[in-house]
């Protein structure tokens, strides 16, 4: 038994879920990869997968050896790819997991320009706004908004989204314009709020202007979990929306959405990429930072001092 082969054999089995797409993927035949795993089972002692007519699942022993070998893997590829003449030229599957609209607005239409550059980089996107394990999932990084709250991941920031207070023509013809923050906190008014993975319901927002600071809560009938369901509710007239500002842009310019409280300013939300911290960031996965970081900095207003987009 090739030990490498074995491993990756079964890091490709657990990727895929499948002995026959783990094959498939490895083009090898499924009876060469269900005799590599068995073979290491064999070696290790221990049983690495349940297996069913219809699923594969990691036992506690796997999962265990499953995140070694997989960092055991990454740091062979990592360590081959910086040492050889392809080092220039980064090759292999990249899995990532991006917030939905940043991925449909803003990388997505860019993207075609990245896989002209780097030919040899097979991209898995997942495109959500929920909170992903990088382990158990097996994703090799993602783009996360807001305060980073696992503090065991590797984070890198990203350029921070400006972001602005929106409301639709209709809403503001039905419910009046508010010239103060703080008036949104009082009827009529209602907010749209926006909950993250990990919230149990919408945050204040503070807005600025010079030295006052206005925290508006606001009255919520409504909440959700997805930025574009909250620019969809905003543009239906639902209540006044907070939401980064290159979600909206389009709408501002075709009227559909009017900026609120000029001259105040919402603090930039973060943007982070994560990754394990046992994973040596390989070639593929630093020029795909890098090319994030060009992007959404080209996305951004030319001033973020103020809570509309202008």
């Amino acid at each position: 038994m090739d030990r490498f082969d074995a491993m990756q054999a079964f890091a490709r089995v657990v990727e895929t879920g499948s002995f026959t797409q783990a094959a498939n993927t490895l083009h090898l035949s499924k009876t060469t990869v269900t005799q590599l795993v068995q073979q290491l089972e064999a070696r290790l002692r221990v049983r690495l997968l349940n297996r069913t007519t219809r699923k594969v699942n990691l036992t506690a022993e796997g999962a265990r050896y499953y995140e070694q070998v997989v960092r055991l893997l990454g740091d062979l590829q990592a360590v081959e790819a910086d040492l050889s003449s392809d080092a220039q030229r980064p090759a292999g599957r990249l899995r990532v997991d991006v917030p939905g609209p940043l991925a449909r607005q803003v990388l997505l239409p860019a993207l075609p320009a990245f896989l002209a550059r780097y030919p040899g980089i097979e991209l898995d996107m997942g495109v959500s706004d929920r909170h992903v394990d990088l382990i158990d999932e097996s994703v090799d990084c993602v783009i996360r908004g807001g305060v980073l709250s696992d503090l065991g991941l590797v984070a890198r920031p990203l350029p921070a989204l400006a972001m602005g207070v929106w409301a639709a023509p209709g809403y503001l013809d039905r419910y009046g314009h508010p010239q103060h923050p703080s008036e949104l906190d009082q009827p009529p008014h209602w907010r749209v709020g926006f909950r993250g993975a990990r919230q149990g319901r919408a945050l204040p927002v503070t807005l600025h202007q010079g030295e006052h600071s206005v925290s508006w809560q606001g009255r919520v009938r409504l909440t959700l979990d997805d930025g574009t369901a909250c620019l969809a509710a905003g543009l239906a007239g639902a209540g006044v929306i907070v939401l980064p500002c290159y979600m909206v842009r389009e709408a501002v310019e075709q009227g559909t959405l009017v900026p609120l409280f000029e001259g105040w300013s919402i603090t930039p939300m973060p943007l982070h990429m994560a990754w394990r911290p046992n994973r040596h960031p390989s070639a593929r996965l630093r020029v795909f930072i890098e090319w994030v970081e060009q992007v959404i900095q080209a996305i951004q207003p030319a001033s973020q001092d103020s809570a509309s987009p202008g």
